[in-house]
C-alpha cells in the first residue's frame, strides 16, 4: 500500500566502514539528466476538468464503499440489534467517513499533520480489514442457510465472527508492523561474479517509511540488526521517508551508524518525489551512504570487481525536478561491460529495462508484500513480482523485498517486513 529533486557530479566518499582487508573502489559515472516537461503543451482544461470530476466520483464510490459494507454487516442486514447499538455504530461509521477525507489531506497534503496523519492512516487500515472480511463474511452467511440457522441469529453470528476476527487481525497486524523486522537469507548464484567475491554479504533495507509515528527507536533497533550480520554491501532501496529530512531527521539518524565493509547506497523511491527527493539524497550522503543517482561506483575484493549502479525511481520524470528520472545508460556510463551488475531500482517493473541491458541481479523493493491482505493481488496488476527471487530473461534475477517498514496504515497481515541478507555466489 503505497504512494507519494538536480544533482550534478558528486564527490567521491571514501571507503566505507573499516578494519577489513577488502579494497574499495569508488567510480561515479556520469549523469545524463535532462530538464523534464519541455516543449509539452498544456491540455484543454474542460479535459482536464472531465478527469479531475471523473477521479472523484470514483474516489466517492469506493469510500462509500469501503465504509457502507461493514456498516451493513455489523450493524444492519436483518441483524436486529437493539436501536442504541444501530444508532451508536451508524454514528460511528459516519463520522468516519465523512471525517477520513479531511484528515488524509490535513496528514498528506501541504499541512503535513502528524497527527490527522496518524488518525487518517490508522482509520484506512481499519476500514480495509473490516471490508475484506465483511466481503468474506458471504462464504460463513451461506454455509449458516445450509445449515438452517435463520434470522436474526444467522446475521448476527457473521458481525460477530467479521467483529471478532478484524480486531485479532488488527492487534496481530499491528504488533507485525512495529516489530523488529526478521532476517530473510538467501543465496543467489550470480554466474559472472568472480570468485573473489563469492560470499559478498548484500543486506537490503527497503521502505522504512519514518513518518507520523516516530520510530527513531526502531529505526536505532534496525541499525543494530543490521550491523550484526556484518554486510559488505548495505543497500537501501527507496521509500525512506513520508516526510521531509527536517521531519524525520531524528528517524533517519540512525542510518548514519550502519557499517559496511564495501559500499553503504540508496536510490530514491516514489515517495521521495513527494518529500524533498534531493534534500533525501543530500541527507544520506551526510549519514555515509553513497547516493546513486543515475550513477555507479564498483567495489573490490579478492582481486575481483563488482559495479553497484542505481536509478532514480520511475515517477521521478513526472515531478518536474531538473535531471531527475530512471537513466539507467547514465547509471552505467563508463562501467567495464564484463563486470557483473547488481543494479538497485525501487520498483520491481523497472526490471524490463535491467533484463534488456543485460544487468545480473536487480534489488528492489516498493510492493511491502501487499502490507495487509489480500491487497497483494491488486499489486501484481502493476508489478511483476510481489516478493522475492524471480528470473527475467536468460541473464537477469530480481529480488523483491518486503520491505523493513509500513506506509500509511500501520498493520501489516499476512505480508511480514523484513531485513534481507543475500549472499552472493559465483557459478
Amino acid at each position: 500500500m503505497a504512494d507519494h529533486e538536480s544533482h550534478g557530479t558528486e564527490p567521491v566518499a571514501p571507503p566505507i566502514g573499516g578494519g577489513a582487508p577488502d579494497t574499495v573502489m569508488l567510480e561515479p559515472s556520469a549523469e545524463a539528466g535532462v530538464p523534464v516537461g519541455a516543449g509539452s503543451s498544456p491540455a484543454p482544461r474542460h479535459g482536464g476538468a472531465v478527469r479531475v470530476l471523473r477521479r472523484v466520483l470514483i474516489l466517492v464510490v469506493v469510500l462509500v464503499s469501503l465504509f457502507l459494507l461493514p456498516w451493513w454487516t455489523l450493524f444492519s442486514s436483518h441483524t436486529d440489534w437493539p436501536f442504541p447499538v444501530v444508532l451508536a455504530g451508524t454514528v460511528l461509521f459516519a463520522a468516519a467517513l465523512l471525517s477520513f477525507p479531511v484528515l488524509m489531506v490535513m496528514g498528506h497534503g501541504r499541512r503535513r499533520s502528524d497527527r490527522a496523519a496518524r488518525v487518517a492512516d490508522t482509520t484506512l487500515g481499519v476500514i480495509w480489514v473490516l471490508f475484506v472480511w465483511s466481503a468474506l463474511s458471504g462464504l460463513l452467511r451461506l454455509v449458516l442457510i445450509v445449515s438452517g440457522v435463520g434470522d436474526p441469529a444467522r446475521s448476527r453470528i457473521v458481525a460477530v465472527v467479521v467483529a471478532v476476527v478484524g480486531a485479532g487481525l488488527l492487534a496481530w497486524g499491528y504488533r507485525e508492523a512495529m516489530r523488529l523486522p526478521r532476517v530473510v537469507r538467501l543465496d543467489v548464484t550470480v554466474p559472472r561474479l568472480g570468485r573473489g567475491l563469492d560470499g559478498t554479504r548484500v543486506v537490503v533495507l527497503a521502505d522504512t517509511h519514518y513518518g507520523p509515528i516516530d520510530r527513531a527507536g526502531w529505526s536505532a533497533r534496525v541499525a543494530e540488526a543490521v550491523n550484526e550480520l556484518d554486510a559488505d554491501v548495505v543497500c537501501h532501496a527507496g521509500d525512506i521517508a513520508d516526510g521531509t529530512p527536517h521531519q524525520r531527521r531524528g528517524q533517519a539518524a540512525p542510518l548514519g551508524t550502519i557499517r559496511s565493509r564495501l559500499a553503504k547506497v540508496y536510490v530514491t523511491g516514489n515517495h521521495e518525489y513527494g518529500s524533498e527527493a534531493q534534500g533525501w539524497l543530500d541527507r544520506m550522503e551526510e549519514l555515509g551512504w553513497e547516493p546513486l543517482h543515475n550513477r555507479h561506483v564498483v567495489v573490490e575484493r579478492g582481486g575481483h570487481s563488482l559495479v553497484l549502479a542505481g536509478v532514480d525511481d520511475v515517477t521521478a520524470e513526472s515531478s518536474g525536478l531538473t535531471g531527475h528520472r530512471a537513466n539507467l545508460d547514465g547509471a552505467l556510463a563508463g562501467a567495464d561491460p564484463d563486470l557483473p551488475v547488481l543494479l538497485v531500482a525501487h520498483q520491481p517493473k523497472y526490471v524490463h529495462q535491467a533484463a534488456g541491458a543485460g544487468i545480473d541481479l536487480q534489488i528492489s523493493g516498493h510492493t511491502h508484500g501487499g502490507q495487509i491482505w489480500p491487497f497483494h493481488y491488486l499489486v501484481r496488476i502493476d508489478q511483476p513480482v510481489v516478493h522475492g527471487l524471480s528470473r527475467h530473461g536468460e541473464r537477469t534475477q530480481l529480488y523483491t523485498s518486503r520491505g523493513t517498514g509500513f506506509w500509511g496504515p500501520p498493520f501489516r497481515i499476512f505480508a511480514p517486513s523484513e531485513i534481507t541478507l543475500l549472499t552472493l555466489r559465483s557459478a
